[in-house]
């Protein structure tokens, strides 16, 4: 059976169907929710900030006696709900998005540009990455999207990009007894990672010489300023045989220059355009895929509309479709939406339903929210995300949360349509109608082979 458009754009392109809300119809309804999609939430860098002010400033007030212990308890808990409520508002507008793609795409960007947040603040700052340099810049320029997260605080804080200094800087020559240096590690990210990709025609003197125009770029909670000259190593850096910087030139602005280059790069199309169609369409990748919006990046310059309106309609995603296994976000998101729970429910959550419904689950399925295993991102692989340990989880999900979340519980049957439209297999229509309560009928549908691949 060949999937309608309709299927697809739910399906393989969104969060799934949702019985409040119609699959678009058309290209042009899909392209809208990645307009919509880059509309900021209310996360911002500030906000973060002042979070880690508040916490730090907390834990001094308490080691002096200042505050009692339950003050400062107070303090951290108030942070920790704030964490929870990053998860609750991504969740929220993926289940409120008449067409998910927009928000599948903000999942797949960050995923792109991993960040990994260490404690509740972190989480704050994570949640204003997202909002600062990925939604933004989801209809504009690769390049810009690049340079806006290589020079987040985020990103900055996670590569260790604070303890990067230029060896010859005016800043290091002044502290000889700290023996500060250089740290290659965002500078080997951009070109390993997040443009050329491994194995591109790059070498280490590369990875040095961005890591040395890199230098001056730091993050200060208390101090907004984002780039230090007396920080940065003087003189000239080449990449990739193009001169950066030098006396006379502004660090920031040779900064974007090289992240420019790098990002309408030959050798970036063809990785991302990779990774592009290894997500949305099949681990194995289709060729012709991956070399059409390989070519509309190089012919564009980079323009991600026109790479995402490439994939959307591209007839790959037909032909391979369920090729992929939904990775437990994808599967969360896509269980509720086919429940029918919106996000003002989900917003109005207690942390500790929050826990019980949403991080606890993805936790045991293997994708805590915010804490990919390192900067390479989560896997895309089936095997990495099918395992007995993980289906068991998804299964108890099935079995436990829909009753809890939903009363009544739709009749199977008519869960099975809302769930999957009409791509359901010949073995789950006939499973389905056998279960013995509604309980174990809806479940069935969520852990099916069916639901849980797109």
């Amino acid at each position: 059976m060949t999937p309608d458009f309709p299927s697809i754009a739910a399906l393989r392109l969104g969060y799934g169907f949702a019985p409040h809300a119609a699959a678009p119809g058309d290209l042009a309804a899909v392209m809208a929710s990645v307009t919509e999609a880059a509309r900021p939430d209310q996360w911002t860098t500030q906000a973060a900030a002042d979070a880690q002010i508040q916490l730090a400033e907390s834990r001094k007030a308490l080691n002096a006696k200042e505050i009692a212990q339950e003050d400062y308890r107070r303090v951290a808990q108030g942070l920790n709900a704030r964490r929870l409520e990053v998860l609750q508002r991504r969740v929220a507008r993926a289940l409120d998005a008449p067409c998910g793609f927009g928000e599948r795409l903000v999942q797949f960007w960050s995923d792109h540009f991993t960040t990994v947040a260490q404690n509740p603040p972190q989480y704050l700052m994570a949640g204003a990455f997202v909002d600062e340099a990925i939604r933004p810049h989801l209809n504009g320029r690769f390049g810009d999207m690049l340079f806006a997260s290589s020079t987040h605080p985020m990103m900055l804080v996670y590569l260790n990009q604070n303890t990067s200094f230029g060896p010859n800087s005016r800043y290091v020559k002044a502290r000889p007894e700290k023996r500060l240096g250089l740290n290659e590690n965002l500078g080997r990210e951009i070109l390993e990672l997040h443009t050329l990709g491994v194995g591109a025609e790059y070498t280490q003197t590369d990875v040095r010489e961005l890591a040395e125009l890199l230098t001056g770029l730091s993050f200060n909670i208390r101090d907004p300023q984002r780039f230090r000259v007396q920080a940065a190593e003087p003189g000239a850096d080449t990449v990739l045989g193009t001169s950066y910087g030098g006396p006379g030139t502004d660090g920031m602005a040779e900064i974007a220059r090289v992240m420019g280059d790098l990002a309408v790069h030959p050798a970036t199309a063809s990785h991302i355009a990779r990774k592009l169609a290894q997500h949305f369409a099949a681990d194995d990748p289709p060729p012709a895929l991956v070399e059409d919006l390989a070519a509309t990046w190089r012919g564009t310059g980079g323009d991600l509309a026109q790479v995402h309106a490439v994939l959307a309609a591209h007839p790959a995603l037909a032909a391979t479709f369920r090729q992929k296994a939904r990775q437990p976000f994808d599967f969360l998101i896509a269980a509720l939406r086919s429940l029918g729970v919106t996000g003002e429910q989900v917003l109005a959550m207690e942390p500790s339903r929050v826990n019980q419904v949403m991080w606890g689950p993805l936790t045991l399925m293997g994708q805590t929210f915010g804490r990919a295993r390192g900067p390479d991102g989560w896997p895309e692989l089936a095997a990495d995300w099918i395992t007995p340990q993980t289906l068991s989880a998804r299964i108890a999900w099935a079995l436990r949360q829909p009753e809890r979340l939903v009363d009544p519980l739709p009749d199977p049957r008519d869960f099975l349509v809302t769930a999957l439209g009409g791509t359901a297999s010949e073995a789950l229509a006939t499973a389905v109608p056998r279960a013995e309560s509604v309980r174990e009928g809806v479940a069935i549908v969520l852990a099916s082979t069916d639901f849980n691949r797109r």
